[in-house]
């Protein structure tokens, strides 16, 4: 299973329309899930928008006051609501889609929202595969009004109001930090002396890119009201060694076009805005580069009076075909457009095959088409980079363009090189291919791999193939955080990177892609990373050293070392699948529910993991899925113990201030690998109950699952507390917030319902 692989696209056409709630997306439109643990579906509705939402759309959407809202709230024990400002509303859309998901039908969620239908078609369609990641389903939510609470309901409340007193007590009260607290922050400028400016040199540095922490993925260039690239994340990215930043566009928003009048609407305001970001990053030596998957395709209307452009289809989608050299002559036009109109731009990269139906090769139904079905994959594809780097090349010959080997075959990789043109670069992702063996399980690495450390067998043989051709040679790597788990801004295993970093310094290549849209915080493992920008390039343990004593002080330094070589030894353990790092519950671990019964969900990708277990486990035996996930815990938790060590032994305030952060954070990934290991244990006991016979089986696994739900409960109890001290705990750019504090509240009270429901007193 791969993020891009399985993108199933919508048929919404891409000209004005005016669409209704009705004409949205349904899939199988299954029953929402359930929420038994609350007092009904209308507290559930308060309780999840409670720290996302204003009082006042709540009541809209219910057709209540805002005084019945709050009183609503109140009555669950939540704390006085905090108005929610348009800054927040705008950076965390996809979480509210998300939260409410089961809760509320299209028209409520449009009115929650404040959006047309036509947005929402376009954020579930462009917005980083949304509508997989929520399942390629709508729940078949009835409409959700608001009516004065039954006795049952009053009185369930009542209850809950009284657990979240005995758990939470003062805290649930006090002031923790703002969601979106470290946008401010990262906006902020740093202070003059601290900054350099980049004095432009003749020597060509290599490229260190990545994706903003903070930025939306959607349509960046077209509100420049949430700033994706502010000035004082520039400065801090600048002195990681970070000398480029990315950016998702499409092409037919950028640019006019007289062979097809149809693209090119609000181009120059785009181009007006991107402008600034590279005027901007110019100061700092921050360049930007485009996102460029292209042609993307269109409905088949657009083909109404040009069937012969049109390509293989998907789902009511076809592919410009690019055998057409009308098309190839857009795509050049296009791109020589944007780099014409906005010098200084870093360059573009690119991506032929999947992550959305391009080029007719892109997605393997190929003999749908009568032209490209009678040529070569290779020729295919280096045809759409060769006419991209052209658009680049004339547009700007300071600009660079980057092909992405992602999702090439074997067989088609050694011609689709040689074909290239010899100013290119080749980007192939470091740890693909990697053999690996995890509780005895063997396998291969894609991609999104911290624990497991490259350069692996496939990028090497594609790079020694972009050498003999001429070409300059990229890897794609995450330093910060993966799949693996994406909701902390970046994982304390700093042996694993310095390890693929020193493996990259030997395989020479020219430059680094740093992150997708994961992992583009401006962290310590950055600063790793551009440690082995030198020449001569450090040995492993000194690079180690250094970051420690600079980060923490000379005292604390060693006892940082030991942390970061235990976090670093438990997450080689981790059960790496492609399928594991997109179906298991990971990234929202700790706020994931708990059902006594099965949902009959199935997991979706990084969105809602459910209770899937046989998809979070892929390959691996459900008893090795849990035990691995122990082996993390119990070794993290030795690390910790060391980690304990540095904050007593930091010395002056900037160091005191980073290894507090930094345990708060290791902390937090802790707890997220014993809840999935919990959970994991959880409904291996419960689905084992279904089949128990023997009065004391069933009685050992009834206590097998309230020990676990105990269990549960604390880690959502203790990530409560953590949740609040750091606003970027729970957060990734193109998913938003996977979870916000009062989530743990409610597992709290999910953990409390399962323990009656198994007979706990």
């Amino acid at each position: 299973m791969s993020r891009r692989s399985i993108l199933i696209v919508l048929c919404i056409s891409v000209q004005a329309m005016a669409l209704s709630a009705g004409d949205l997306p349904m899939g199988s439109a299954p029953p929402p899930l359930d929420v038994p643990h609350m007092p009904s579906r209308l507290h559930a509705f308060v309780w999840r928008n409670w720290e996302s939402v204003n009082l006042d759309r709540m009541a809209e959407v219910l057709g209540a006051t805002v005084e019945q809202v709050a009183e609503l709230g109140a009555s669950m024990g939540l704390p006085p609501h905090q108005p929610v400002s348009d800054d927040q509303l705008a950076r965390n859309y996809i979480a509210i889609i998300r939260r409410n998901w089961h809760l509320l039908n299209y028209e409520q969620l449009l009115t929650l929202l404040g959006w047309d239908a036509d947005r929402l078609a376009h954020t579930l369609k462009e917005d980083d595969f949304l509508w997989i990641k929520l399942g390629l389903l709508k729940p078949a939510c009835p409409p959700l009004r608001y009516a004065p609470p039954d006795e049952a309901a009053v009185a369930r409340a009542a209850e809950i109001k009284a657990l979240v007193q005995a758990r939470f007590k003062d805290e649930i009260h006090q002031p923790g930090e703002p969601r979106f607290a470290f946008a401010r922050t990262l906006s902020e400028p740093l202070p003059p002396a601290s900054v350099h400016v980049v004095v432009p040199s003749d020597g060509e540095q290599p490229i260190r890119f990545l994706y903003a922490y903070c930025a939306l993925f959607g349509d960046p260039l077209m509100d420049d009201a949430v700033d994706p690239y502010p000035e004082g994340l520039l400065q801090r990215l600048q002195q990681v060694g970070v000398n480029g930043v990315w950016l998702h566009v499409c092409y037919r928003q950028l640019a006019p076009s007289t062979e097809f009048p149809e693209f090119g609407e609000g181009w120059q305001t785009r181009l007006a805005n991107l402008r600034k970001l590279v005027e901007r990053g110019k100061r700092y030596g921050v360049k930007i580069y485009l996102y460029t998957n292209e042609p993307r395709a269109m409905p088949a209307s657009f083909y109404e009076h040009r069937p012969e452009m049109k390509g293989v289809s998907e789902n009511d989608y076809y592919a410009m075909c690019t055998s057409d050299p009308r098309v190839r002559r857009w795509l050049t036009e296009a791109v020589r457009h944007v780099f014409r109109e906005v010098p200084g731009l870093g360059g573009a990269f690119t991506i032929t095959c999947s992550e959305n139906l391009t080029n007719c090769w892109s997605r393997g139904s190929i003999k749908e088409c009568p032209r490209c079905s009678k040529r070569s994959a290779a020729e295919v594809i280096a045809e759409v980079n060769q006419a991209i780097a052209e658009g680049v090349r004339t547009g700007d010959p300071n600009a660079k363009t980057i092909v992405w080997d992602w999702a090439w075959r074997d067989a088609w990789s050694a011609d689709i090189i040689a074909r290239l043109p010899k100013d290119v670069y080749l980007m192939s992702v470091s740890e693909w291919d990697l053999p690996i063996t995890r509780g005895g399980v063997s396998t291969k690495v894609g991609e999104y791999s911290l624990s497991a450390v490259g350069p692996g067998p496939r990028a090497q043989r594609h790079w020694e193939l972009a050498r003999q051709a001429g070409l300059k040679t990229m890897a794609k790597i995450q330093a910060n955080c993966t799949w693996e788990i994406s909701a902390l801004p970046y994982l304390p295993v700093m042996n694993l990177v310095a390890e693929h970093c020193a493996g990259l310094a030997a395989c020479n290549v020219d430059g680094m892609m740093l992150s997708w849209s994961l992992g583009g915080y401006p962290s310590p493992n950055l600063e790793l990373v551009q440690a082995f920008n030198r020449r001569p390039v450090p040995s492993v343990p000194d690079a180690l050293r250094e970051l420690a004593t600079r980060r923490y002080g000379p005292a604390a330094a060693p006892h940082a070392v030991t942390a970061w070589s235990m976090f670093s030894e438990s997450f080689r353990e981790f059960p790496y699948h492609g399928t594991v790092v997109y179906a298991g519950p990971m990234q929202v671990a700790p706020a994931n529910l708990l059902h006594v019964k099965p949902t009959g969900y199935h997991s979706t990708m990084v969105g809602f993991p459910y209770d899937d277990l046989d998809n979070w486990r892929a390959v691996y035996p459900a008893a090795v899925y849990v035990g691995q996930f122990r082996k993390i815990a119990d070794g993290w938790k030795e690390g910790l113990a060391a980690f304990k060590q540095v904050c007593e032994s930091a010395q002056g305030d900037l160091e005191l201030q980073n290894a507090s952060q930094d345990w708060v954070l290791a902390r937090a990934a802790w707890c997220h690998f014993a809840s999935t290991a919990n959970q994991a244990d959880f409904i291996m006991a419960r689905n084992a109950l279904t089949e128990a016979t023997p009065a004391a089986e069933s009685q050992a696994l009834r206590a097998r699952m309230r020990e676990l739900a105990r269990k549960e409960m604390a880690i959502a109890r203790e990530m409560f507390t953590l949740t609040r001290m750091d606003s970027r705990i729970g957060y990734e750019a193109s998913n938003h917030y996977y979870y916000m504090p009062l989530d743990m509240v409610e597992k709290v009270i999910n953990c409390d319902y399962v323990l009656k429901q198994l007979g706990d007193r």
